[in-house]
C-alpha cells in the first residue's frame, strides 16, 4: 500500500487485483425497505471511468467540481471520477432548505468557481437554481448516475503534490475556507490513520457520517478502500431517526471499525431501548472512535456500561483528535484498556492552568487523545511562541505528511495558520485554535483560543448565530453565543434588548423564537437564552463583543436577565438554582 504515489493509482490497482470484491456495501434507509445494496470494485471504477471520461472532456483537468449528494453510492462514484479525471473534488452538504446551509454553500460556490456540480436527480433542479443565484447559471448541473454521453477516459498525469480535494471546514457563513489536500497528504494520513487503528487489509469499515465531513470522508468512505476492504453505510438520517440502527449494523454486518463524536455515543446511550439492547451483538467492534468535539468521559463509561451486555468493551472505546486542515487525525492510540482520564480544578482550567482538583471546588475531567499519529505536536505559547513544557496549556501546532499545505487561494490565512514558526526558528507548523497540554507524550484537548462553538461535531461560528437571533425582532441589540463544558458542550444566547421596559413584551416568547431561530438554522438545541439589558454584554476598549468575558460573567452568576431560559445542569453550572426552566 505504499508504493502508491496517488490514491487513484491505488483504486486502480484494487480493481485489477480483486475486481468483484465488495467495496461498499450502502444499507437501506429503514428495516423494511429491502437488502443492503453492495458494489464491487469492479463496478464502482467502471462507474468513475465513465464520468472521468466526461469530465475530462468538458475540460475539467484541474478545475474543481461541486458534489452535493444524499445518495451514498452516487457521491462515492463521484470522488472517484474527480481524482480518475484529474479533477479537484469539493463535497458540500445539501442545503435541505435551511437558509444558513444556503448562504454557506453560495459562499463556497462563489469561492471555487466550479466547472461541474454532480448531485442527485431529486435535487437537481434545487441546485441549479442555487447555483443560477450565485451567478453560476451557465454550470452544468448533472446526476452523476446520468451521464449524457459517453467519452472515453485517459489516465492523467498525477503525483502526490496534485491536488485531491477541497474539504471545506464548517466555519462562517462569510468566510468558507477550503483545505487544500493534495494525494499526498491524504495517502500520508491513512496511512497514519491504519497504523493507529491497527487496521487489516480488508477489513470492513463504516458508519453514518456525512461525507462532506472530514470524519465521514477519510475515516469511513476512503479508509475501507485504502484497505482494501468494504466500506459499510448508513445515512445520517437513518441514524438520528433510530440510533439503533449504527449499533445494529456493527454485530449484522461484522464492522470492526467505527466512530462518531461524542454526542453519537450519548444519544445511544439515552435513546437505545432495552428491547433494541437485547438484539445487538457489540462484541466484534475491536475499535470505537470517539471524536471530531470535546469527548466526555462520562459519555464513555455511561456507552460502555450500558452496552456491555451485547458485549461491547470498555478498551474499544479510543478518543482521537484531529482536523481538516490535517486531512483527518492528529493522535490516537490503541491501549489495550478504557480510555486515560485526568481530572482538574475547573476554575484553574478556565485560566488555561492545569491543577490537581481542590475538594469543595468544580473539577473537569480531561480525557487523553493519545499519542501523536503520524505528525509532530508541539503545545506552543500562542503569544510568545515559546514551546511549552509537558503539563502547560497553550496552542496545540502540528507538523507533518498529512497536514494540508493551506486554504484555497486565501494566501493571508495560509501564512497565518499552515505557516507557523515558533521562538526557537522552528517552521512550517500549522496552528490548530485548539487548546490543549501533552502529558507523558501524551495529547489532552483543555479548549479552544477561538470563539467556536462545537456541537454534534460541527464547529459553529458564534458570529453566525448571533447574526440569525438579531434578525428575529429589531427590539434585539447586540448579542452573543457561547458554549459552557459538562457532560456536553452546551449552549448559551445572551441577547440584549433595546428597551428598558418589559411590562408590554411577551418576553416568553421571544425567548421560544431565539430557541426556534437556532433550531431551524444551525439544527441546534439551545440550553440557555437570556434576555438582559443594554450594555450587559462585555465589550473591548473598541467595541468588540468580549464573548469569553461574558461567559465568565454568566458562570459567576453576575448576568441579572429580564427573562431567562436554562435547563437544569445549566443553571446549577450558573448559581441560579430554582431559575431552570425544564424543556
Amino acid at each position: 500500500m505504499t508504493e502508491h504515489g496517488t490514491f487513484t493509482g491505488l483504486i486502480l490497482d484494487r480493481t485489477e487485483r480483486t475486481p468483484d470484491r465488495e467495496a461498499l456495501l450502502l444499507l437501506p434507509e429503514s428495516d423494511d425497505r429491502g437488502r443492503p445494496n453492495t458494489v464491487s470494485y469492479g463496478a464502482l471504477d467502471a462507474a468513475a471511468r465513465e464520468l472521468a471520461g466526461w469530465l475530462q472532456a468538458r475540460g475539467a483537468t484541474g478545475e474543481r467540481v461541486l458534489l452535493m449528494h444524499t445518495s451514498r453510492r452516487q457521491f462515492a462514484v463521484s470522488f472517484l471520477a474527480c481524482l480518475y479525471a484529474g479533477a479537484i473534488a469539493v463535497p458540500v452538504p445539501p442545503t435541505g432548505g435551511r437558509r444558513h446551509h444556503a448562504v454557506r454553500v453560495a459562499g463556497i460556490v462563489k469561492d471555487v468557481a466550479p466547472c461541474a456540480t454532480f448531485t442527485d436527480a431529486a435535487l437537481a433542479p434545487d441546485v441549479s437554481r442555487l447555483l443560477a443565484a450565485c451567478g453560476y447559471g451557465s454550470v452544468p448541473c448533472l446526476a452523476a448516475d446520468a451521464v449524457p454521453a459517453r467519452s472515453p477516459w485517459r489516465m492523467p498525469e498525477l503525483s502526490p503534490d496534485t491536488v485531491a480535494y477541497l474539504q471545506y471546514t464548517s466555519g462562517s457563513t462569510g468566510t468558507p475556507r477550503g483545505v487544500v489536500v493534495t494525494h499526498g497528504n491524504l495517502l500520508a494520513n491513512l496511512r497514519a490513520l491504519a497504523d493507529t487503528l491497527g487496521t487489516e487489509p480488508g477489513e470492513r469499515v463504516g458508519g453514518w457520517l456525512p461525507f462532506h465531513h472530514d470524519m465521514g470522508l477519510v475515516g469511513q468512505l476512503l479508509l475501507p478502500l485504502w484497505l482494501g476492504g468494504t466500506a459499510v453505510l448508513l445515512s445520517p438520517e437513518a441514524f438520528l431517526k433510530r440510533p439503533a440502527r449504527w449499533l445494529e449494523a456493527i454485530g449484522r454486518y461484522g464492522i470492526t471499525v467505527s466512530g462518531a463524536p461524542d454526542f453519537a455515543y450519548e444519544l445511544c446511550a439515552r435513546r437505545v431501548t432495552d428491547e433494541q439492547l437485547a438484539g445487538l451483538d457489540l462484541s466484534g467492534w475491536r475499535t470505537a472512535v470517539t471524536g471530531g468535539e470535546p469527548v466526555s468521559a462520562a459519555t464513555g463509561r455511561d456507552f460502555a456500561e450500558r452496552f456491555a451486555p451485547a458485549g461491547f468493551r470498555p478498551e474499544a472505546l479510543m478518543p482521537c483528535y484531529g482536523l481538516a486542515e490535517a486531512t483527518l487525525l492528529v493522535s490516537g492510540e490503541r491501549t489495550g484498556a478504557a480510555p486515560a482520564v485526568r481530572t482538574v480544578d475547573g476554575a484553574a482550567l478556565e485560566r488555561d492552568v492545569l491543577r490537581e482538583p481542590v475538594a469543595g471546588r468544580p473539577r473537569r475531567t480531561l480525557v487523553s487523545c493519545g499519542r501523536p499519529a503520524g505528525t509532530e505536536v508541539r503545545v506552543v505559547d500562542p503569544e510568545s511562541f515559546e514551546v511549552l513544557e509537558d503539563g502547560a496549556i497553550g496552542e496545540i501546532w502540528v507538523r507533518g505528511a498529512g497536514v494540508a499545505g493551506g486554504y484555497w487561494r486565501d494566501r493571508a490565512a495560509t501564512a497565518e495558520v499552515f505557516e507557523a514558526a515558533t521562538a526557537g526558528g522552528a517552521g512550517g507548523y500549522l496552528r490548530t485554535g485548539d487548546l490543549g497540554t501533552l502529558i507523558d507524550g501524551r495529547l489532552h484537548v483543555t479548549g479552544r483560543l477561538k470563539d467556536m462553538i462545537v456541537v454534534a461535531g460541527r464547529n459553529l461560528y458564534p458570529q453566525d448565530m448571533e447574526h440569525a437571533v438579531q434578525r428575529i425582532s429589531s427590539l434585539f441589540g447586540t448579542g452573543t453565543a457561547f458554549s459552557v463544558p459538562g457532560r456536553r458542550e452546551r449552549v448559551v444566547m445572551v441577547q440584549e434588548l433595546r428597551t428598558h421596559k418589559r411590562y408590554d413584551l411577551d418576553l416568553d416568547r421571544l425567548a421560544g423564537d431565539v430557541e426556534r431561530c437556532l433550531a431551524e438554522e444551525f439544527e441546534v438545541s439551545v440550553d440557555g437564552v437570556l434576555l438582559v439589558r443594554p450594555g450587559t454584554i462585555r465589550r473591548t476598549t473598541s467595541g468588540k463583543v468580549e464573548r469569553a468575558a461574558t461567559r465568565r460573567l454568566f458562570l459567576n452568576g453576575g448576568i441579572q436577565p429580564l427573562h431567562q431560559r436554562l435547563d437544569e445542569e445549566l443553571a446549577t453550572a450558573a448559581g441560579r438554582s430554582g431559575a431552570a426552566r425544564s424543556r
